[in-house]
């Protein structure tokens, strides 16, 4: 993601999580806050149509705890994949990110709403599992995945 990108990316943020709001303020100080937070676009036609946001927890680590702190794709283009590609292109660029800060990924935690169907993705992609269910944490059930052990020595 590039600043350019911000207007746009605030769009998707928008419309995919009708029920927040000040989209530019958040998708801003998420950019603001790289390295600590690591944001990627999906573009179609020069039109940013997704972003993913991973996010470092608990300090810059040897071995990095990552957060997949929020992927987005706009409504008009859900079941094309780009989730998908934001996931498996980005990661790779995340591990060689993290390795220029002397450091590689551990584990990566993702936390989604309990009917949302991107648990599969999370999953297939990622070998994350829930951990855990926490009744009506956000607008309903929200589920802590896990993919333990994703770059063993």
């Amino acid at each position: 993601m590039e600043e350019a990108d911000l207007q746009q990316a605030a769009k998707v943020h928008q419309q995919a999580f009708v029920r927040q709001q000040r989209s530019y303020e958040w998708i801003k100080c998420n950019f603001n806050a790289a390295p600590r937070f690591l944001n990627f676009v999906a573009e179609l036609n020069d039109e940013v149509v997704g972003y993913i946001v991973w996010g470092q927890k608990s300090g810059f680590r040897p071995e990095v705890i990552l957060e997949l702190e929020q992927l987005a794709v706009l409504p008009s283009h859900h079941n094309q994949g780009i989730a998908t590609q934001l996931i498996t292109q980005s990661l790779p660029q995340v591990k060689q990110l993290l390795a220029e800060q002397g450091s590689k990924l551990k584990h990566i935690i993702v936390n989604t709403r309990a009917d949302n169907y991107a648990q599969q993705i999370y999953q297939k992609l990622l070998g994350a599992e829930v951990e855990m269910t926490i009744k009506s944490l956000y607008s309903a059930d929200e589920v802590f995945m896990i993919a333990r052990n994703v770059c063993p020595d």
